[in-house]
């Protein structure tokens, strides 16, 4: 479903970020993609997205990401960010969630389906007239999945989702993300959720892959997770 070809990216003050790296995503992979702080996880899914620009080839189905094919990749994605700020802008959570169905070429009364359907998948029923920016932290990234499940996505790209949610709305997040039967691909420090979630892990440092494998065998390896900055989670120890 991914395929990366030797991609770079180097920051607008001259840092590199990742230099030539490469890797592939299986259909119906849920990758974790961990590392310390400034390892380039998050810039990676904005590479991923098309977002910002970057040396090298990225697939997508089968499809070159170029300026041509962006808008169609772009059909395939849904993108959850770390901050629900950063994503919800309408005047409630029914118009955050259809924002942009239109242009997809649903009309009125598919629209409305789609959002009570994606409402529901998300549990949060009933939420179409709330101000998306009355609601709680937890309930708002309720909203971006809802909003992420409204599009159909093929592959659905996670930024620190369980970021500062208590454990209960840990939890509850959690069930909705192993829910999504496409591929996924979550950044995340929780190296506890990234076991729960993923069957492979990705770990990114020093401007490389340093290694991508079994879910298990990666995060289980001590030395490994030790000198990538990284713990073991709780399950492993």
């Amino acid at each position: 479903m991914i395929e990366v070809k030797k991609i770079s990216y180097t920051y607008p003050d001259g840092i590199d970020v990742f230099s030539e790296i490469s890797f592939q995503v299986n259909k119906g992979e849920s990758l974790g993609i961990v590392g310390p702080n400034g390892s380039g996880k998050t810039t990676l899914l904005l590479a991923l997205s098309g977002l910002i620009k970057n040396s090298g080839e990225i697939f997508i189905a089968g499809e070159m990401l170029t300026k041509k094919s962006i808008n169609s990749i772009r059909r395939k994605i849904s993108f959850v960010f770390q901050n629900p700020d950063d994503q919800l802008f309408m005047p409630n959570v029914e118009e955050d969630i259809s924002f942009g169905l239109d242009k997809l070429g649903y009309n009125l009364e598919k629209i409305d389906l789609i959002v009570k359907d994606s409402l529901k998948s998300a549990g949060i029923e009933g939420f179409e007239s709330r101000s998306s920016h009355h609601l709680s932290l937890g309930q708002k990234k309720r909203v971006c999945l809802a909003s992420a499940f409204a599009r159909s996505p093929e592959i659905l790209f996670l930024d620190e989702p369980s970021n500062e949610l208590d454990p209960g709305g840990k939890r509850e997040l959690m069930s909705l993300i192993k829910e999504f039967q496409g591929v996924k691909l979550i950044v995340s420090h929780d190296l506890n959720m990234i076991a729960e979630i993923c069957d492979s892990v990705m770990i990114l440092n020093k401007n490389i892959i340093v290694k991508k494998g079994e879910m298990e065998e990666i995060l289980s390896d001590k030395k490994l997770m030790e000198e990538n900055s990284l713990e073991v989670p709780y399950k492993f120890r």
